[in-house]
């Protein structure tokens, strides 16, 4: 890989219940436009953008008459799969990053392997059902579905918080500055896939 290698994905992906388009661009200035028909899931996508520094478009068409599960776990998977696309053979990346995200009184824990081994261990729970009009339970929908797709290893805790937006943007934010450091191009890698294994 060299520095004018443009590390991109893209992702079109149509079943019965949703039609999902994604655009994503690793080495980018944080610009995005989401738009999911789900407000709050268009905001944690937004913000993740920005704080990963990664440039995104996101369109999404979905079943909402029904609920919001399927546009967000399918968002989920293709923006997974376009990671994974964009990242190719994973040379020269830094492969690893942890980090504690504060949002105000909540505080979570975030770490990543950008393995190829896709695993979610997720240890944040919200005590009311919905934000806004938006289930909770999705964000760990959402997490499952982007790691598994990703292939990454992917842990979330989260270590205390009361306000129920600030959990879940704390979860998000902290992806993404977990991200933007792991795919991160190490110039002591030489190039090289960051495993004894020689591949990822």
């Amino acid at each position: 890989m060299t520095e004018t290698t443009l590390r991109a994905g893209r992702v079109d992906r149509r079943t019965a219940e949703t039609d999902v388009s994604v655009a994503l661009t690793l080495d980018g200035t944080g610009r995005a436009s989401i738009a999911t028909g789900v407000g709050f899931l268009d905001h944690m996508l937004e913000l993740l953008a920005r704080h990963a520094l990664f440039d995104l478009e996101i369109k999404v068409t979905g079943d909402l008459h029904v609920d919001q599960h399927h546009t967000t776990e399918d968002c989920g998977i293709a923006l997974g799969q376009a990671f994974a696309q964009a990242l190719g053979d994973k040379r020269g990346i830094r492969r690893y990053a942890d980090l504690h995200l504060p949002m105000d009184e909540a505080l979570t824990r975030v770490a990543v392997d950008i393995s190829g081994r896709p695993f979610l261990v997720f240890r944040t729970e919200f005590s009311r059902e919905k934000i806004g009009v938006f289930d909770t339970e999705l964000v760990r929908e959402w997490f499952q579905a982007f790691a598994m797709n990703a292939g990454i290893t992917l842990h979330v805790e989260t270590l205390y918080g009361d306000n129920q937006h600030h959990i879940a943007e704390s979860c998000y934010k902290g992806l993404a500055r977990a991200l933007r450091h792991a795919v991160e191009v190490d110039p002591r890698e030489g190039g090289r896939v960051p495993s004894t294994k020689g591949s990822l």
